[in-house]
C-alpha cells in the first residue's frame, strides 16, 4: 500500500474486483439472508436473489456489524496506512455509516466516515475518485473533498418493474406503493437527500425505459460526464439503454453496465434499471 491514506466503502458501492486491487480501497461487505441463510454480498449472485424474490423465498438484508469496520481500519493501519476515509451508501438507507462511525472510534489511525446520501455507483464514483486522490498522494482533507466533489455531481434515476419490493423492505412508503399498483403504472424514482422518492410514473415498461434515457441525457449536459448503467435480472435492456447512452452522450467515459449485487438487489426487484449520472 503506497497511498498515506487509504479509502475504505462498503459492497454496495458495486465496484469491481480490478478497480478495488489497483487502488488503495478495502470494501467492507453487507449481508443477504436468502431463506434464512446469510450470505456476504457478493457471496451469492445476484441471480439468486431475483429468484428467491419471485418464488417469495424470504430475504432480507444487514448491516456490517461496527467490529468488522473496527477490524478493517486496524487491517489498514497495520498494512501502513496513515489515515481512512471510509465512505458509505445513504444513512437513510442503511445502518452502515452508522456501524462504520461506531467502529471508527477503535481506529488506531484517524478515519472520516463520509455518508454519500447515494449507492451503486453513485456511491462507487465518489470511491474511486477518492481512491485515485489517495493514490496520487492526496492528504485526508483532500481525498475527502474528492469524495465529496463527486458526490455533489451524481445523480441517480432508476425504473422497477414493481414498488413492491421496496415497500417490503421499509424503503419507500406504503402508501407510494398502493399508488403506483392501483394505477397501474411503470414508476421512475430518484435519490434525493439520500432517500428514494417518486420521479414520474409512465404507463408502459418501454415508455418508462425512454424516459429514463431522456431524464439522464439531460443531467448529463455537454461536459464530461461519468455514466453507469445498474439492472437486476435485465441484462438485454440494460445493454439496449446503455447502447442508446453512448450514442446520445459521445462525451461520457466508457459507461459502466453492471448489474446491481445482491443487497441492492433484495430491496429493487427483478427488472430495476437504473441510470447514474456525474458530470465532471
Amino acid at each position: 500500500m503506497s497511498a498515506h491514506v487509504h479509502v475504505v466503502t462498503d459492497s454496495t458501492a458495486g465496484l469491481s474486483a480490478h478497480e478495488v486491487l489497483r487502488l488503495p480501497l478495502t470494501v467492507v461487505p453487507l449481508q443477504v439472508v436468502i431463506g434464512g441463510t446469510a450470505y456476504d454480498d457478493g457471496a451469492t449472485s445476484s441471480d439468486a436473489v431475483a429468484e428467491a424474490l419471485k418464488t417469495f423465498t424470504p430475504v432480507s438484508t444487514s448491516r456490517p456489524a461496527p467490529q468488522s469496520f473496527a477490524d478493517t481500519y486496524a487491517e489498514c493501519a497495520a498494512a501502513g496506512a496513515e489515515s481512512i476515509v471510509s465512505i458509505h451508501l445513504s444513512g437513510d438507507m442503511s445502518g452502515t455509516f452508522e456501524a462504520a462511525m461506531i467502529g471508527a472510534k477503535e481506529s488506531p489511525i484517524p478515519v472520516r466516515v463520509v455518508d454519500s446520501r447515494s449507492l451503486g455507483m453513485g456511491l462507487g464514483f465518489p470511491v474511486l475518485a477518492a481512491a485515485l486522490a489517495a493514490a496520487d498522494g492526496a492528504d485526508q482533507a483532500g481525498v475527502e473533498a474528492a469524495a465529496r466533489e463527486r458526490m455533489a455531481a451524481v445523480s441517480s434515476y432508476f425504473y422497477v418493474d414493481t414498488l413492491e419490493y421496496l415497500r417490503r423492505g421499509g424503503r419507500i412508503g406504503a402508501a407510494q406503493a398502493l399508488l403506483g399498483t392501483a394505477l397501474a403504472v411503470k414508476p421512475l424514482l430518484t435519490i434525493s437527500g439520500g432517500r428514494i422518492v417518486p420521479l414520474e410514473k409512465v404507463r408502459t415498461s418501454s415508455r418508462a425505459i425512454a424516459r429514463l434515457a431522456d431524464i439522464a441525457v439531460q443531467r448529463a449536459g455537454d461536459g464530461p460526464v461519468q455514466v453507469a448503467v445498474h439492472h437486476l435480472a435485465n441484462l438485454d435492456k440494460a445493454h439496449t439503454l446503455a447502447d442508446g447512452l453512448a450514442e446520445r452522450l459521445p462525451q461520457a467515459d466508457e459507461i459502466v453496465l453492471r448489474e446491481v449485487g445482491a443487497v441492492i438487489g433484495a430491496h429493487v426487484g427483478p427488472g430495476m434499471l437504473a441510470v447514474v449520472i456525474a458530470p465532471r
